[in-house]
């Protein structure tokens, strides 16, 4: 020893106590032979199904987020050319000839004319030759005459512009055949406006119902309040839109006089009882992960349960339920089914609750069966998409930083 101390000298016959590792405490041995805890005396094979098993859940996690990748390109891709002005909706208006009447298919030729299947059989090929003729004059006069810009421009996307036949600049969502005109404002205002509302009335409701379950009630109540409640998740939306439509329209109007049956309003309430499931349980668990020391010694103070629960256990989840809150925001943003029911789908610039509105997702769901593949309203429909990724995406970042500072450095609520 460098020090000068020796080690004490054992007598003949007497055991070394470190010379076999089974004498030392198990988990200095699992660190000295670089074996899990646990791994001693199992069968190789054992071994063998867990590696395989870890190798699995690695792989399938990865193929998820590089699924959720592949369409979020896939998404980009198709909207592309917008953003970078490669798409037209000038003198993109298909003009058939009298000579194509005996080479496309008769329903092309059909749909171009904008005729029934009873009109378009009792009409002679001289009559479909005319009426060719006189639809394609009026393009021509109308291509003249209107001289609208190319609508996918990204600045008519996002600001207002005097369209033929407005008397002053607006905000329009009209994908018709003939000068079509695709403004977002409308769109992203009626989602935020319904996705507001949902989560306004589904906010006090679940907290409320998380607080009592958490920190108030009975374990036998909690037993079987908190799955009952989360079982309301299961509900399709679909459902949820037809009672809407079938019990809360009829309601509102009655109650308010309204003129519009569906309207904001109506989708916002729909929504908000179908986002109170997931609330709840987000709540719920950020409640209970509150150490119950904080309210026990709330408790040996003096303070009422409800005091505890009100003034300890609340301000110490409060991280957990901001972040909890945000996503179920984003979940409102992207709900489908439920705003293409209720809501009324008219893309009106309004901020009053009781007029219609037309949401993203429902614009989707509603218009893409009926664009053609690659033009320039399917294009545009991928954008919504696009625009909704962004969204969502955003929402989830908000809420990670939100966290990450009601938290503090020291990872605590502050």
């Amino acid at each position: 020893m460098k020090d000068g101390s020796t080690l004490p000298k054992r007598s003949e016959g007497e055991e070394d106590p470190l010379s076999s590792p089974m004498d030392l405490p198990p988990n200095v041995v699992h660190i000295a032979l670089g074996t899990p805890p646990g791994s001693a005396g199992r069968h190789p094979l054992s071994r063998i199904v867990e590696w395989v098993a870890e190798r699995i859940l690695f792989g399938v996690a990865v193929l998820t987020s590089g699924l959720v990748l592949l369409m979020f390109l896939f998404v980009t891709r198709e909207a592309l050319p917008i953003l970078l002005g490669r798409v037209s909706t000038v003198n993109s208006r298909e003009v058939l000839r009298p000579t194509d009447l005996g080479v496309l298919p008769p329903e092309r030729i059909r749909n171009y004319l904008e005729l029934s299947p009873e009109e378009f059989a009792a009409r002679s090929p001289e009559e479909l030759r005319l009426l060719l003729e006189v639809r394609a004059e009026v393009i021509a006069e109308e291509s003249a005459s209107v001289g609208d810009p190319n609508a996918l421009d990204p600045a008519l996307l996002v600001r207002p512009f005097q369209w033929a036949g407005y008397d002053k600049p607006a905000f329009v969502w009209q994908p018709g055949r003939w000068s079509p005109k695709y403004n977002l404002v409308p769109l992203v205002l009626g989602s935020l406006k319904v996705a507001a509302i949902a989560v306004a009335l589904a906010v006090p409701l679940s907290l409320a119902a998380a607080l009592h379950v958490s920190q108030l009630s009975s374990s036998r109540f909690q037993h079987w309040a908190k799955p009952a409640l989360e079982m309301l998740s299961g509900v399709p939306g679909v459902v949820l839109g037809f009672l809407a439509l079938s019990v809360v329209a009829p309601m509102f109007q009655w109650l308010t006089g309204g003129e519009f049956l569906l309207n904001a309003a109506v989708a916002g309430v729909a929504l908000g009882f179908a986002l109170i499931p997931q609330l709840f349980s987000l709540a719920e668990d950020a409640l209970s992960g509150v150490p119950r020391e904080l309210t026990r010694a709330a408790l040996a103070l003096g303070a009422t349960r409800w005091q505890a629960a009100w003034r300890v256990v609340l301000p110490a989840a409060r991280s957990g339920i901001v972040a909890a809150v945000l996503l179920v925001f984003g979940r409102a943003m992207g709900e489908t089914m439920i705003v293409l029911i209720a809501s009324g789908n008219a893309p009106r610039l309004d901020w009053s609750p009781w007029m219609p509105v037309r949401t993203l997702t429902a614009t989707i769901a509603a218009e893409l069966g009926e664009t053609s593949f690659h033009g320039p309203h399917y294009r545009m429909l991928f954008l919504l998409g696009t625009l909704l990724f962004l969204i969502s995406f955003g929402v989830q970042l908000m809420a990670a930083l939100v966290v990450r500072r009601l938290q503090g450095p020291s990872g605590g609520s502050r």
